[in-house]
């Protein structure tokens, strides 16, 4: 047996439902109003009152709905269940009221009685389709139409016992009919009910699997960020001393190693983020050809390797300074050269550049790779952008990979407003396309770059392989580091000592890295307006928003690249020259 609270709500539901069909039921009225008002002549002007009066039912619930009353009536109780009950049979009632005089008016017009008729079951049909939400609401609908028809064949003068026989029997059916059809009606809303309450559940199972997925893959990314880090530097630093030309190859071959689990990392990383719909891309003013030229330079050493032509196609007729993001330009473009020398036998690669302008300012940029390998059908092509896919198993036996590379383009080329195609057939090579809509913008004033040779660095990281890490990355830079393991005490040391820039972790135990930059700028000191740069292992937009508003002003990942963090330390040292200029 239903609850208290389930009726309630049922009602309410049907209160809810037939405000939205109010404005067709108050046509429906002014209709019949009109109708019988034009055939029974000026005596029947009481259809107007009745038609005022069941209108202002309808008018009342509408401007109710959504009010401070409906939500003072959003508890239930026994009390407020009559109510309601009462209520919702209250129009039906008005509306068979109706049909007892155009019953007895049929000695002077015959079409009264059929009138009449016509209102119940226009009333009985409204009952069904409004209150299949509650067995009390058809209760309460559907009994005052029933006492109506049954009256008003029981009080009928005219009509011989036999006949008013006929007729109650022929009511009595219409009401099972009725009952029936509700039934029918209620069972396939619970239905309908059920279905959508299952895919609702699995909807939010399947995201809160989706979301301890994504956040697995972020932890355990996190954690082997600090052994690749060091595994990244401490190759760095053998190839640089290596003693013969065997030594140095097999440190190269560890460095390579670090480097396709960083690049793995950094692929389920991006890949977790497109999942949860946290991807996301920057628009800043960039040198697309300068772009172009180093992400070329970075492959033609693999390129020579296999006797390929690595070359370029049309650049001449790009514009050189765009909006746009150039980090995640440079990681499709990488991902497609890389597949392209990795798959290519012998031949060329080939990036070819068409630009189409619009006008005012903007252009549509193509950017494709064309290479001589094998090719592939159509069916495999259109595994390629599915994640964790490849052509077949023979290549991932072969090559290897994750099979991520160009899914994850393919997401970045459209977040970039872009799109990423491939047209290939066996035997004849492929071409990836990446298409993008670049705005022209307007060349930066020269900056002298600031030497990093003799700059003040402190590198703030509790774990101690971080902190190596970064020692052997700033060596080469001429850098002299600094280093601690705590927020407490780099703020010790920056209370004393001036530096030119601080490298911060963000997640440390005791005070993190955001807590101590805050700080750092309320307190005066040497050091209330150095430069900050955030080192982290999880560097997602929100972490990247709340480093600036606590006063950081760049950040690079971990595994640190040296070429990202020479990059930064170029930035904010230029940004410090730039300030102290203009004061």
């Amino acid at each position: 047996m239903a609850s208290i609270s389930e009726h309630y709500a049922g009602l309410l539901r049907v209160m809810a439902a037939r405000h939205d069909g109010a404005p067709v039921r108050l046509l429906i009225t002014l209709f019949v109003c009109c109708l019988f008002f034009a055939i029974m002549g000026p005596s029947w002007v009481w259809i107007w009152a009745w038609g005022l009066a069941y209108a202002s039912v309808d008018i009342f619930g509408y401007l109710l709905k959504g009010g401070a009353t409906a939500r003072r009536w959003s508890e239930p109780s026994r009390l407020r269940l009559a109510a309601l009950t009462l209520v919702s049979g209250l129009p039906s009632t008005l509306w068979a009221s109706a049909a007892i005089p155009m019953w007895r008016a049929g000695e002077v017009n015959a079409f009264a009685p059929v009138g009449a008729i016509l209102v119940l079951g226009g009333g009985l049909l409204q009952v069904i389709a409004a209150s299949a939400y509650s067995r009390l609401a058809f209760l309460a609908m559907f009994t005052p139409l029933m006492l109506v028809a049954a009256t008003l064949v029981l009080l009928d003068p005219t009509a011989t016992p036999a006949v008013k026989a006929v007729l109650l029997v022929g009511g009595a059916m219409v009401a099972v009919n009725a009952m029936t059809a509700w039934r029918m009606a209620m069972a396939a809303l619970l239905r309908e009910r059920a279905i959508a309450a299952e895919h609702e559940r699995r909807r939010a199972e399947a995201e809160a699997t989706s979301a301890a997925k994504s956040a697995f893959v972020a932890v355990v990314c996190h954690e082997l960020r600090t052994p690749i880090s060091a595994i990244l530097s401490g190759a760095s630093v053998l190839e640089r001393n290596a003693p013969d030309a065997a030594t140095r190859i097999q440190t190269q071959v560890i460095g390579d190693a670090g480097s396709m689990m960083r690049n793995l990392l950094n692929d389920l990383l991006d890949l977790s983020r497109i999942e949860a719909g946290r991807l996301s891309v920057e628009t800043v003013s960039f040198d697309i050809r300068q772009t172009l030229s180093d992400v070329l330079r970075l492959w033609r050493p693999d390129a020579a390797k296999k006797q390929l032509r690595l070359r370029v196609e049309g650049a001449a007729g790009l514009p050189r300074w765009v909006h746009g993001d150039p980090t995640r330009l440079r990681q499709i473009l990488n991902n497609l050269l890389s597949n392209a020398i990795k798959f290519t036998p012998a031949g060329s690669v080939t990036l070819k550049v068409a630009v189409t302008p619009l006008g005012d300012g903007r252009a549509i940029v193509q950017l494709g790779v064309v290479d001589t390998g094998p090719g592939f059908d159509a069916e495999a092509a259109q595994r390629l952008f599915t994640a964790f896919n490849q052509l077949n198993a023979g290549v991932a036996a072969k090559y290897g990979g994750s099979g991520l590379g160009l899914a994850i383009s393919r997401e970045l080329a459209r977040l970039m407003g872009g799109e990423l195609t491939v047209d290939s057939r066996p035997g004849g090579g492929a071409t990836f396309t990446l298409t993008l809509e670049l705005e022209k913008a307007a060349s930066p004033p020269p900056v002298s770059e600031p030497t990093l040779a003799g700059v003040r660095v402190l590198a703030v990281d509790d774990h101690i392989l971080n902190r190596r890490a970064l020692e052997v990355i700033l060596e080469p830079f001429g850098v002299l580091p600094v280093t601690t393991d705590s927020g407490e005490a780099a703020l010790e040391i920056l209370a004393d000592q001036p530096f030119d820039v601080v490298l911060m972790d963000l997640y440390m135990p005791g005070m993190d890295g955001r807590d101590a930059v805050r700080r750092l700028r309320r307190e005066t000191g040497p050091n209330q307006t150095t430069p900050v740069i955030a080192v982290t292992a999880s560097a997602t937009d929100k972490d990247w928003d709340d480093c600036r508003e606590a006063g950081m002003e760049a950040h690079v990942a971990k595994p640190v690249i040296p070429a990202e963090l020479h990059a930064a330390l170029r930035q904010v040292l230029t940004s410090r020259a730039i300030a102290s200029e203009a004061a």
